[in-house]
């Protein structure tokens, strides 16, 4: 006989817990089921998609946070208005380049009551009585055709300089408040002040000195008056809070995604044999 030392009464336990004869004589082999692994593309999808839509909650909270912040911006009257500052050219008239208002189908985003109006303050440095007119810019072009001026292409902000392009000619030959085509004017001595209802087409602003002599030289602001800025600002809030929530849901999902079921116990699946008869 061997001998029978621990080691040998160690392995004949571990063999008895693998085969373990039946009462009809077969061994069943112990075996035991995997647990079954989830799919991780359900988890990565949730995970994409909560970037995605956080990432636009982020956008929108941050146009209605500004949009909040300008409208809180307003004057008095309700106008956004910029900063006063020097116009100045040695020609007999100052006027803007095409300000194009065209919706494109979209017209109600320019309607009065929605966009609201604009405002231009100007007062010559001269002292001289100035004259403040907005009107369709084919009229402009046909009224100062020949007249010498100066026309806004840009202006830089940070040091403040207005860019002009200069166009030859002579004095005006009628005075600007005698003409007819101006939609909005204004003029007199000291601080002169324009309101316009926003339309759709294409306008150009013009300062002279209201007797049309040369050298105009005048400090102006203009302001505008916006009344969805403040619906738009909340709007965009509100919004992008639901999709903040959409996006933490989205976590939610992918991190329940991620979990594993519970693992089976030992002995799912019992393989039999014939046990070798007894000596």
């Amino acid at each position: 006989m061997w001998p029978r030392g621990p080691g040998f009464w160690c392995l004949r336990g571990r063999l008895a817990a693998w085969r373990e004869p039946d009462r009809d004589g077969t061994v069943a082999a112990m075996t035991t089921t995997p647990t079954p692994r989830r799919s991780s593309g359900g988890r990565i999808a949730a995970f994409i998609g909560a970037t995605v839509v956080g990432l636009l909650a982020l956008v929108l909270l941050a146009a209605g946070g500004i949009g909040l912040w300008a409208n809180g911006q307003k004057d008095d009257d309700g106008y956004l208005s910029t900063s006063t500052e020097r116009f100045a050219a040695s020609t007999y008239a100052l006027a803007t380049d095409d300000l194009d208002i065209d919706s494109h189908g979209t017209g109600w985003l320019v309607d009065t009551d929605r966009y609201g109006k604009v405002r231009v303050k100007a007062e010559s440095r001269a002292g001289k009585p100035l004259f403040v007119g907005i009107a369709r810019s084919d009229q402009v072009t046909g009224y100062l055709r020949g007249t010498a001026h100066a026309e806004l292409t840009d202006v830089s902000t940070d040091p403040f300089r207005a860019h002009y392009r200069p166009h030859a000619g002579d004095a005006p030959s009628t005075l600007p408040a005698k003409q007819r085509f101006w939609t909005a004017s204004a003029q007199g001595a000291g601080r002169q002040t324009l309101t316009w209802d926003v339309e759709h087409g294409s306008w150009s602003v013009v300062v002279m000195n209201a007797d049309g002599s040369r050298g105009v030289d005048a400090r102006v602001s203009a302001g505008a008056n916006v009344p969805i800025l403040s619906a738009v600002g909340w709007g965009a809030l509100g919004a992008g809070l639901v999709l903040l929530v959409a996006a933490a849901g989205l976590v939610a999902v992918g991190v329940r995604s991620g979990g594993t079921s519970a693992p089976q116990a030992p002995g799912g699946t019992r393989s039999s044999s014939t046990a070798a008869p007894a000596s």
